[in-house]
């Protein structure tokens, strides 16, 4: 009896254990993990730098340090389901803090791209602010948005809240703007971000993220074979300083003409230093599709959607070999990643016909953009 007794509990045993683990893996299945974890990333004068990692139930990762708000890596699956990081980075803070580094993945502000000579009027008072690119403002300035440490929170399993108080007369910009930006990702692979912002005094506001892309995550040196389709029939061209003319010209018929989906390089050498344009949405209420990119080698597929009225495309003129994408071992060449920042129109503030990007006390700056992506 004793000598049953015992085969009779280890087969129980051995029962239950197969049981439990079939359960736990059915569990598993049927409740996918979504989770967010952060780590030392480094430090800024003495500050702790953090980087919080992102996953969702399709194993999608996004990684976002709060210096500067920077997206660190979105690793995304391709037509074969193989993951890898599509955005451009590095794999320390020393490469987001070096001064030559092109804002990757950062969020800009107080004004994403330039104002003319630095210089514009609000309510009757001339602002001037400091000239960092070829005697024009570019992205806020000095010292932006990019490269300020935002104080972070972790809201439930799937969103990051970052906060900034930018001070009055900072980078030359009038009012105390708080600003705060959620990153959210989402169950269906989107990086959504939503930004909120007030003043207590009358200022000019533009607000956008940095990322680069390169859709076949490396593979191709260049996005020269991506396909881009943008959802706008005019566009703002500019004069040599990449400055907006004033005017608004038709895509139709010329190299802005993404109206249909494009290869990016097919009339890349037609534009004079390459594409850093802003092109006016066709515009619909709410969130709207304003772009879609593709990158045939991979399936990736990149769909953007915002509030704003403009989008911005830039074509990677000025990677020029000397920044190494220390993630994956390669240089970032001439046209080795691109751009789509949602925001209003470049030097808006200089430019009455154009949008307006004043923020008054009282009122209430909202933004919000999603990055979609998927594969075909």
């Amino acid at each position: 009896m004793k000598k049953g007794n015992s085969s009779t509990l280890i087969i129980c045993f051995v029962v239950a254990m197969v049981t439990t683990a079939c359960h736990q893996n059915n569990k598993n299945k049927m409740e996918p993990t979504r989770k967010i974890t952060s780590a030392v990333y480094g430090e800024v004068d003495g500050k702790v730098v953090t980087e919080y990692t992102f996953v969702n139930e399709q194993g999608m990762e996004l990684g976002i340090i709060n210096y500067g708000g920077a997206i660190t890596k979105i690793m995304t699956s391709d037509k074969e389901g193989i993951k890898a990081d599509i955005v451009t980075g590095y794999e320390s803070l020393k490469g987001f803090t070096q001064p030559t580094n092109p804002y990757f993945g950062a969020l800009i502000g107080r004004y994403a791209n330039r104002i003319a000579k630095g210089t514009y009027t609000i309510e009757g008072v001339e602002y001037h602010g400091a000239l960092n690119n070829n005697g024009q403002t570019l992205h806020g300035g000095l010292k932006g948005f990019d490269k300020v440490l935002w104080e972070a929170k972790i809201i439930g399993d799937s969103a990051l809240q970052l906060n900034y108080l930018s001070k009055d007369d900072e980078e030359g910009y009038p009012g105390n703007l708080s600003v705060q930006v959620v990153y959210t990702l989402t169950s269906n692979n989107g990086v959504k971000i939503e930004y909120t912002a007030t003043t207590d005094k009358t200022t000019v506001l533009n607000l956008t993220n940095h990322a680069y892309f390169n859709l076949s995550a490396g593979k191709s040196l260049t996005i020269e074979d991506h396909l881009l389709q943008i959802n706008a029939l005019e566009y703002t061209p500019v004069d040599s300083f990449l400055i907006p003319t004033g005017k608004i010209l038709a895509v139709k018929g010329t190299p802005m003409d993404f109206i249909k989906p494009k290869r990016i390089g097919a009339d890349l050498a037609k534009v004079v230093g390459g594409y850093d344009h802003n092109w006016i949405i066709n515009k619909a209420a709410g969130l709207q599709e304003a772009a879609m990119a593709y990158d045939p080698q991979s399936g990736r597929v990149l769909k953007v959607y915002t509030t704003e009225p403009g989008i911005q495309f830039y074509s990677g003129n000025f990677l020029d070999g000397t920044l190494i994408d220390t993630k994956k071992g390669i240089k970032y060449v001439k046209h080795g990643a691109f751009t789509l920042e949602t925001q209003h129109y470049p030097n808006t503030p200089n430019e009455s016909s154009f949008p307006s990007t004043l923020l008054k006390p009282g009122e209430t700056y909202t933004q919000t953009t999603l990055y979609q992506f998927s594969t075909l």
